[in-house]
């Protein structure tokens, strides 16, 4: 039976390992393709497979979309998009803003979209242009926006990963504590059966020494 819970325990340490640097191996991924494509071109918000992340700094979409929330957008056809989408667009002081479809207007024979924050009394001043759109809404992560802020300022990056480092040692110490004490109980049941072995071997000499005076 002990044998089976070790066995069942050094499956599941392997599983949890695997999901761990899965995860890891995914994320370092999508921050390469984040920072490539940050750099290649710094006039875009960059994307992962269409998607496009962002931290929300205002409370203009409250109560829907609050400040610090790491909001996810996606690419689309613009023409698709219809009044009550939530996008994300280059506002005039090439900021990105996402605000709510209110109405859609054609002027010149082009389509725009006038947009308003929820929280916001009033729409917004300027129209947006099909070109300014970055993307459709599709989620959020609540406040995972301050994390990746406060991430980004020297002191909080060391903060993250001298704790990344403090786990992974505590882990691995962790480990090496239980393989310690898997081996010794090992250790201790190899030398009880040869004690036993040793046992039997001796009784069974005595016995035939026995046999053999009779």
């Amino acid at each position: 039976m002990d044998t089976i819970k070790q066995d069942k325990k050094g499956i599941v340490g392997k599983i949890f390992k695997t999901i761990f640097f899965l995860i890891a191996f995914i994320i370092l991924v999508i921050a390469g393709i984040i920072m490539f494509k940050a750099n290649t071109d710094p006039d875009k918000v960059p994307d992962v497979f269409g998607y496009k992340p962002m931290i929300v700094l205002s409370g203009s979409m409250e109560t829907s979309i609050h400040t610090g929330d790491l909001v996810f957008v996606k690419m689309v056809d613009t023409t698709i998009l219809k009044k009550g989408d939530v996008i994300a667009f280059r506002n005039e002081e090439d900021t990105v803003t996402t605000h709510r479809i209110v109405e859609i207007v054609f002027e010149d024979g082009k389509q725009y979209f006038k947009t308003k924050g929820d929280a916001n009394n009033a729409e917004d001043t300027n129209l947006v242009a099909m070109e300014d759109v970055e993307g459709l809404y599709v989620g959020r992560i609540a406040k995972a926006g301050n994390f990746l802020m406060f991430m980004q300022k020297p002191m909080g990056l060391f903060i993250v990963l001298l704790v990344i480092l403090v786990v992974g040692l505590l882990w691995l110490y962790i480990i090496s504590k239980r393989d310690d004490k898997k081996y010794s109980k090992e250790e201790e049941k190899d030398r009880l059966e040869f004690e036993e072995f040793k046992r039997k071997r001796e009784l069974e000499r005595q016995n035939n020494e026995k046999k053999e005076d009779k």
